[in-house]
């Protein structure tokens, strides 16, 4: 068996995890982890994927082939694959492969784990979340929850001096302090960085916004920064540097992490966004209106249950839809 193709075997790999691979298949697996560090990697980073594919339920209807052409581009990145020794074709087996689709279905559903190993160490880690929010513990201990369609990029190991992760998207940190090495967010050209607290990070096209749960965070961009502490919230815009401070009471941030929506005096368009947000829906409230506070937590109800609640709230409040837009009047 040639030990020095640059493409490994991901099918023969599965066969290996389920326990279905011959003896001989066996060996010749264990003899291509043991070849190089760089093998032994990718093999650590396909059972941690396959580790999160047993959260799931058995599939019944999934493309096989197709979704495991899906797994297998995005476990693999076309300028950073490892060296690796090849491993031969295993013949096709209906078990095998639906459990391999199904990491594609978790991958689509909550989120996939993969590595970008390149030439240095560590390696890095991409924790994308996809239709719904994602828990992971980091290295350090930190726990980390993003809200869905975001992207958290973080080394294997915090080996320099600092802890430094990069963020596309939101999520909410719980940090394990460190006064010797900070822990350093970094979302487009905007730094966020903390000892160890507690704060939500939400980017997006036009802002950053920081809000503060516990302890201290810095927020720079470039030679302008603020401190934060506690119910205390940052914005830095695209197009300006000098990050805007203000107190927040605002609890609505937290709907994807506690699953509820607490508003305290929240005005209507705040709600209605958040709401429009959490629901893939288009809420729009008019300017008669959206003032309009609103002092009550919803927790686990439909979307069709907040807006009859929201309707019986205001007497003077009509609420209607057209098409998929929602019209609060």
């Amino acid at each position: 068996m040639k030990k020095n193709n640059s493409q490994g075997n991901d099918e023969l790999l599965v066969k290996y995890l389920l326990g279905e691979a011959t003896a001989e298949e066996q060996t010749e697996v264990q003899a291509w982890i043991n070849y190089s560090v760089e093998n032994k990697k990718y093999f650590e980073h396909f059972e941690l994927i396959w580790a999160q594919s047993k959260k799931l339920e058995a599939a019944s209807n999934i493309n096989e082939d197709e979704a495991w052409e899906r797994f297998k581009q995005r476990t693999r990145q076309p300028h950073t694959a490892p060296k690796t020794i090849p491993l031969p074709p295993p013949q096709k087996n209906m078990s095998w492969m639906r459990v391999a689709a199904a990491i594609v279905l978790l991958a689509g559903m909550a989120g996939l784990l993969y590595y970008f190993i390149g030439n240095g160490t560590p390696a890095m880690i991409a924790l994308r979340s996809e239709s719904g929010t994602l828990v992971q513990t980091l290295p350090d201990g930190s726990v980390v929850t993003l809200n869905k369609a975001s992207v958290l990029t973080y080394p294997e190991s915090f080996d320099g001096d600092n802890r430094k992760v990069t963020l596309e998207g939101e999520a909410f940190f719980n940090v394990t302090p460190n006064k010797s090495k900070p822990f350093i967010v970094q979302v487009d050209d905007v730094n966020v960085r903390v000892v160890g607290t507690s704060f939500n990070i939400k980017g997006s096209d036009e802002k950053t916004e920081v809000i503060v749960e516990t302890g201290v965070v810095e927020v720079a961009k470039k030679d302008f920064g603020v401190k934060l502490s506690r119910h205390e919230k940052a914005t830095v815009l695209k197009n300006q540097d000098q990050p805007i401070k203000q107190t927040s009471d605002d609890e609505l941030y937290n709907y994807y992490r506690t699953k509820e929506f607490v508003c305290n005096g929240t005005p209507l368009w705040r709600l209605a966004d958040v709401l429009s947000e959490a629901y893939g829906v288009h809420i729009k409230v008019s300017d008669r209106v959206k003032n309009l506070p609103i002092t009550t937590t919803f927790s686990n109800e439909s979307l069709d249950m907040i807006l009859s609640i929201i309707g019986e709230t205001y007497n003077n409040v009509s609420i209607s839809r057209e098409g998929s837009d929602i019209f609060i009047k």
